[in-house]
């Protein structure tokens, strides 16, 4: 999108959030700190390379931007072609989703007694700039789709744990499990770290 990216924008909300782990162990604080952490990022749309953010025809695509070294969380870029969606899924961690272009609309369900889903309120649109939190704790199990038809949309989630990795569930009208796990749709990681090209010797 730029030819200029600023790769430290990315760098600096892991170094905070790396911190805010070491320091916030109760999760109510540490979501609410870590959304206006989030919300910091995508506030500019001047960082994620332009590889990370493909989209594919056939669905939408889950690249790994981070994922620390201790699996404590990891960063994504979740990119979605006009009118992809989820299927109706859960996460088993917390997580945070700032939208950075575009716009996509989540809808919530709750499972009752006998494990049947149902609406958990309105869909919740998420335009460029604006964070959301998931949980188990707070509610963990919703269904994402962009909410343009014809345009690309965006979102950077950041994960209690390594997403990739994590033995989760996508669920069917009954509130039937099917468990998964994601993956990432790419094998390369953005190089954060070379500052050479940041501070170059005059």
């Amino acid at each position: 999108m730029t030819q200029n990216l600023r790769p430290e924008r990315l760098r600096h909300f892991i170094e905070r959030l790396a911190t805010l782990l070491d320091q916030e162990p109760e999760e109510a604080a540490l979501l609410d700190r870590g959304q206006q952490l989030l919300a910091e990022l995508v506030a500019h749309d001047d960082w994620l390379p332009d590889d990370l953010a493909q989209p594919d025809p056939q669905r939408y695509q889950q690249y790994l931007l981070h994922c620390d070294s201790r699996q404590r969380f990891s960063v994504v870029s979740f990119v979605w072609g006009p009118g992809q969606q989820t299927p109706v899924h859960d996460h088993r961690v917390w997580g945070l989703i700032g939208m950075l272009r575009g716009a996509e609309v989540a809808q919530g369900f709750l499972r009752d007694a006998q494990g049947a889903l149902s609406p958990d309120g309105p869909p919740v649109r998420l335009a460029p700039g604006q964070v959301e939190a998931v949980s188990p704790r707070i509610g963990d199990i919703h269904q994402v789709s962009n909410a343009f038809a014809d345009q690309v949309s965006i979102s950077i989630h950041v994960y209690g744990g390594n997403i990739g990795a994590v033995k989760r569930a996508v669920y069917t009208a009954d509130g039937s499990e099917k468990p998964f796990i994601s993956g990432y749709s790419n094998t390369h990681l953005p190089n954060l770290w070379d500052l050479s090209k940041e501070n170059p010797v005059r």
